[in-house]
């Protein structure tokens, strides 16, 4: 009887194993059901291969072995193909692995930049939401690298849609700090007064109003600058800004 003949299960299931990766390509396994299917498909390559083995050593007959050898080699070639075959579906599925792994890594992080997150911003602890505190921190980082102009639109834009955030006092001050570089005096005047008015408690209000009276001592109003160093003495006694605006008085005379 040909090898052939005798062996239709084992066709059926040659067949069936050359449709593995392909069927494991389009996702029908997952990653058990795909673990399970390479190891019995590499026990029955295994068993195929010692069956095939003895099959050779059982012929007595050097003819018959002579013959059962040329039907058993494309066999064999076929096995060492499908032993590739697990091998490339074996390190797909680690690829995939690996990706996925990666993937829920990436979305962890995306997650957290996204959450809330509570930090102190001149003594009060609060909330504030990490994109916030990301655009507060670039407009600092322009104005710290000397780029006063993009500063002063970085801190300008954040005015307008963080108008109720805790770091709005400071933009505004920075913005008229930005200005101030620039000798922007006009814009300086007018963002620090926008300061003094809308955040009257914030720490920076006494520089602020020094940065005022030397701007007004540029622009040649000597009486509005002595005005407001005489005001940083009267609200501010006994602090260096007050005594700064005392050292500055005799140039506004």
């Amino acid at each position: 009887m040909k090898f052939w003949k005798m062996n239709k299960g084992l066709q059926a299931f040659l067949f069936a194993a050359m449709l593995m990766p392909t069927i494991a390509s389009a996702g029908i396994f997952d990653d058990d059901e795909a673990r399970k299917a390479i190891l019995d498909l590499r026990t029955k390559l295994a068993a195929l291969s010692t069956k095939l083995d003895a099959k050779l050593e059982d012929k007595a007959d050097k003819t018959s072995v002579l013959e059962l050898s040329n039907q058993i080699e494309p066999l064999r070639a076929e096995i060492a193909g499908l032993r590739g075959q697990i091998e490339v579906l074996m390190n797909d599925l680690a690829n995939a692995q690996k990706r996925q792994q990666d993937f829920y890594i990436d979305l962890d992080k995306r997650l957290r930049a996204l959450e809330p997150k509570k930090l102190t911003v001149e003594g009060r602890e609060v909330t504030i939401e990490q994109s916030e505190q990301r655009t507060f921190d670039a407009a600092m980082s322009l104005y710290k690298a000397g780029q006063y102009a993009n500063a002063a639109s970085a801190f300008t834009a954040f005015t307008l849609n963080y108008g109720d955030s805790v770091f709005a006092s400071q933009a505004q001050y920075w913005l008229g700090n930005s200005f101030y570089a620039q000798r922007d005096c006009k814009n300086t005047i007018s963002a620090l007064q926008t300061l003094l008015k809308n955040y009257p408690d914030n720490v920076k209000v006494p520089d602020a109003m020094l940065n005022i009276a030397a701007c007004q001592l540029e622009l040649k109003d000597k009486k509005e600058s002595r005005k407001t160093l005489m005001a940083v003495i009267a609200k501010y006694p006994g602090t260096d800004a007050a005594q700064a605006a005392k050292n500055r008085l005799p140039s506004t005379k």
